[in-house]
């Protein structure tokens, strides 16, 4: 598969890139509304088309696909222009703004044969994969569960994460890793309860946490932020034992990583070889491609969890809890 990249993003420069060029796939182009920008990043990674704008690269008849790492409130736009080129499409979470127009966004590629797949790469790794199995396996009743992802975001007061206007937010930004981990473990809630804090005064949360209400009487606590050091994990206790999952959702590509678990009183540490959790995002969005079936987090997960994490925004804001059901 040859991809088209929209944007020279952070996010792509660091992993995506990287991860496409380590597997049996190739950048055949690049766009960015810098021409310079688009041709230093093309340079780096001998990528051999780059272009100065993104309609240019739509236009590109050698690109099978594209993947888009633009800032959250350009994703439904962009997305709705690489279907109507015809292209299969890879973007980062979140999918869209909201639920709505993630409903939206997903018939469109479905009317126009479009394969797409939210960027959610803990999803791909092995030890995500056994945790799930683990819960689903070996744990009773699952009662509660807590995730969590903050760090700190200083330097740049015009970084795009604290623009209201792209849909910015730590909520949108890394809690939305903590919201599908809750979900993988406890299914959909039926309530919802938030607070936030704007702490840098841009219109957005630095600070949210919440708790997910579910009518037997289990929970989730999550919580994002970018106002203190980095924190990224999720615990699932159940009836019978518990999982562990530190450093959860950005991982290292060269580290083991470490499952911690008890299951009747026995405890247990799994070790995980290093991966490139998105290596092999890439690599389960080509399959689907290939073989016509629906990604692992396909449209209707999208869904699912923004329409968690809108809930979570108008609790912030009404200050009482909003009813899922």
């Amino acid at each position: 598969m040859e991809f088209g990249v929209l944007s020279t993003a952070g996010i792509a420069r660091k992993d995506v890139l990287p991860a496409i060029t380590a597997s049996e796939h190739q950048v055949g182009a690049i766009a960015s509304r810098s021409r310079e920008r688009a041709a230093a990043v093309a340079e780096v990674f001998s990528i051999p088309r780059h272009y100065g704008s993104y309609e240019a690269l739509l236009d590109d008849t050698g690109i099978d696909a594209v993947y888009i790492p633009l800032p959250n409130g350009l994703h439904a736009e962009w997305i709705r222009r690489a279907a109507d080129a015809g292209l299969d499409v890879l973007c980062e979470k979140p999918l869209t703004v909201d639920a709505d127009e993630a409903r939206e966004i997903v018939e469109y590629c479905r009317q126009r044969d479009c394969t797409l797949m939210e960027a959610f790469m803990y999803r791909y790794h092995p030890r995500t994969e056994r945790a799930i199995e683990l819960a689903d396996t070996a744990l009773d009743e699952v009662r509660s569960v807590s995730a969590s992802f903050k760090f700190s975001l200083y330097g740049d007061p015009d970084d795009i994460r604290l623009d209201p206007t792209l849909a910015g937010g730590s909520l949108m930004d890394v809690g939305c890793y903590a919201v599908s981990a809750a979900r993988q473990f406890l299914g959909e809630p039926d309530r919802v309860y938030a607070h936030s804090d704007d702490s840098r005064g841009t219109g957005v949360d630095t600070e949210l946490a919440g708790v997910l209400e579910y009518d037997d009487g289990s929970s989730a606590r999550i919580a994002s932020g970018f106002d203190t050091p980095k924190v990224q994990r999720y615990r699932i206790e159940a009836t019978n034992g518990w999982i562990e999952v530190p450093d959860a959702f950005d991982v290292p590509t060269d580290e083991a990583l470490e499952l911690d678990y008890e299951v009747d009183g026995q405890r247990h540490t799994e070790q995980f070889d290093p991966v490139d959790q998105y290596r092999l995002e890439v690599e389960g969005f080509a399959d689907c491609v290939e073989n016509d079936s629906q990604p692992l987090t396909d449209g209707a997960e999208a869904i699912a969890n923004m329409r968690v994490i809108d809930g979570l925004y108008e609790s912030a804001t009404s200050g009482t809890p909003v009813d899922l059901s």
